[in-house]
């Protein structure tokens, strides 16, 4: 049976109680989702000898969430990756933002949306159980243009999906770029390196970048080079030529994108445990990370995750679109409405 239970998780010290909902389904599955920051806290998955471990890292306590330096699990925006110079133009008027990542602006700023008490309700809908939650950021937060208020959908389907629907809406033109920041490891969340993971990414260009994680502008082949992930490849086989970033933290062009298919993008496979994780996105471009900068962090259930403990597949559109006319657009106008859609599908070998 399917059910979604409510609890309280804990008290902000601004006073704002935070609740945590637990999504469970038929398959043994468990998903729970905190208020702060639209965090996904757990993801409970079997594996192929049907034992359930929880494969996203994260913290025990609120007062660690609010914090959440490496962005575990979160909703992040209102421009989720990079900006350069935090600084952008629209229509003729030049933003300034706060520059969180030296000499860069990244996942929405020192506020941003992983930081704000989004709140949530249960839903009932055909493909499983669900929570939506939503948030309203001010004109002018965190340096942004316009009133936006969003909305975010996760649903646990019986098939062992975890996807998540977005939906935004502005009074004032600005840009938006919202993306899932979970690290996955699929051997558990306290099991050690991904170096060791299989993974598979549908894109056969990406987005080139500085030395600050910025693109140049060009989109370049992965023939030849570490970034060609099109057949599966064990993630630590040529991890160690990408000097520049430590590790995988790149944006990928997704191939075939039309704007509104939900196509399958990426695949990850852990095969010692068996599990298997697929995404699916509407999005143009997937930043593959993994965990490049994490170091001795205290986790949950006295986990210390260290570099290379997880890894990321944040769907989004490319970072810093606002300062590249050719890149598919990122800004949201009033009367339109922004929509993109997200799924995590777990499976066995």
């Amino acid at each position: 049976m399917s059910t979604v239970t409510r609890d309280i998780f804990g008290t902000t010290t601004r006073g704002q109680d935070v609740a945590v909902f637990t999504l469970s389904n038929d398959q043994g599955a468990i998903v729970r989702l905190l208020e702060i920051g639209a965090v996904i806290a757990e993801v409970h998955v079997p594996d192929r000898q049907g034992e359930l471990t929880d494969v996203v890292l994260g913290f025990d306590s609120l007062a660690e969430y609010e914090v959440n330096p490496a962005f575990f699990g979160c909703a992040t925006g209102r421009v989720a990756n990079r900006i350069a110079g935090g600084r952008f133009e629209l229509d003729g008027k030049t933003f300034q933002l706060a520059i969180n990542a030296p000499p860069n602006h990244i996942h929405g700023g020192e506020g941003g949306f992983h930081r704000a008490v989004w709140r949530g309700e249960p839903e009932t809908v055909p493909e499983g159980v669900a929570v939506r939650f939503g948030y309203t950021s001010a004109d002018g937060e965190d340096g942004y243009p316009g009133e936006l208020s969003c909305e975010i959908l996760y649903t646990l389907t019986r098939a062992n999906g975890l996807r998540i629907d977005y939906l935004a809406r502005t009074d004032r033109p600005t840009p938006i770029n919202l993306t899932n920041h979970s690290y996955f490891n699929l051997a558990g969340h306290d099991a050690g390196s991904i170096l060791d993971h299989v993974i598979r990414i549908k894109a056969n260009r990406y987005t080139e970048r500085d030395g600050t994680g910025i693109p140049t502008g060009s989109i370049l082949n992965v023939d030849d080079t570490p970034l060609d992930l099109r057949d599966s490849r064990v993630v630590g086989d040529r991890i160690g030529e990408l000097k520049d970033s430590g590790g995988y933290d790149h944006n990928f062009v997704i191939d075939r994108w039309d704007g509104t298919t939900c196509r399958m993008i990426a695949e990850v496979i852990e095969p010692r445990r068996g599990r298997r994780m697929e995404v699916h996105t509407t999005q143009p471009g997937v930043q593959f990370y993994t965990a490049n900068f994490l170091s001795g962090l205290s986790g949950k259930r006295g986990a210390v995750y260290n570099r290379h403990s997880g890894l990321c597949l944040e769907t989004q559109h490319f970072p810093d679109s606002v300062n590249h006319p050719h890149f598919p657009t990122t800004i949201l106008r009033p009367g339109d409405t922004w929509r993109q859609t997200t799924e995590y599908r777990f499976s066995i070998l």
